[in-house]
């Protein structure tokens, strides 16, 4: 099995420790690619850069000449999840999508603990797209920039373990889902630090992309995801060198 595990943004570092994080999830014979935008923002934190990010993802996709069994899109709340869908029939997992389903068979509700204040809204967004808000307790933010979680770990590490303790004991959260694809290394010190289970949205995809696979099941083509309509599309797919 082979799946394509795609950052949304274009720091070459953060794309290796995503992958470095789901091949430590991954199942024996499952191999991870992980894929970096050719062109995008070194990190996403708003719509202007999630939209770009989209962009970026499904170019890099569907320029990866090899067979492949699904896709994760590695970014926390951000687009693009249903462009890949109209284009794939393999099935496509969002980590933050993810993260939540997973989190919902380990407790009553959950809470997202992420980046800087302004990406709040756009996880919140996902979340509702997806009928997952319900029961999230909150959506909080460390105040760290996405970059910050590789430049000043000690710092985020204190960040977020602190915003997930207060989820914990004020928003009455009873999971933390950690709200940065960057954040996979963190799942220990913030769990020491709330006493609740930690989910990380990539390796919560490895494994329901995994099953989907195994299942044979495949992205429904009856409408909604349907490919897109023949049509001439100018600058598709670009051309960066």
């Amino acid at each position: 099995m082979r799946l394509l595990v795609v950052n949304v943004n274009t720091t070459a570092s953060m794309t290796r420790a995503i992958g470095d994080s789901a091949r430590s999830a991954a199942s024996p014979g499952t191999e991870i690619i992980e894929l970096t935008p050719r062109f995008g923002a070194e990190s996403c934190e708003g719509n202007f850069e999630s939209y770009l990010a989209a962009l970026g993802v499904m170019d890099a996709v569907q320029r990866y000449a090899e067979p492949f069994d699904a896709v994760i899109q590695a970014g926390y709340g951000e687009h693009g999840r249903e462009g890949l869908q109209e284009l794939l029939e393999v099935p496509v997992v969002d980590i933050t999508e993810a993260a939540a389903s997973t989190a919902m068979f380990l407790g009553h509700r959950y809470s997202v603990v992420t980046t800087l204040d302004r990406t709040v809204p756009l996880i919140e967004d996902r979340l509702k797209l997806a009928g997952l808000v319900d029961r999230c307790a909150s959506v909080r933010a460390s105040g760290l920039g996405v970059l910050e979680l590789e430049s000043d770990p000690e710092r985020a590490v204190a960040a977020i373990a602190e915003q997930s303790r207060l989820a914990v004991e004020q928003d009455r959260a009873e999971v933390i889902c950690l709200g940065c694809g960057g954040m996979a290394e963190l799942e220990e010190a913030v769990a020491a630090a709330t006493g609740v289970p930690i989910v990380d949205g990539v390796r919560s995809a490895v494994g329901i992309a995994e099953s989907l696979v195994r299942m044979g099941l495949r992205t429904s083509k009856v409408r909604t995801y349907a490919p897109p309509r023949p049509k001439q599309v100018t600058g598709w797919p670009f051309t960066v060198d």
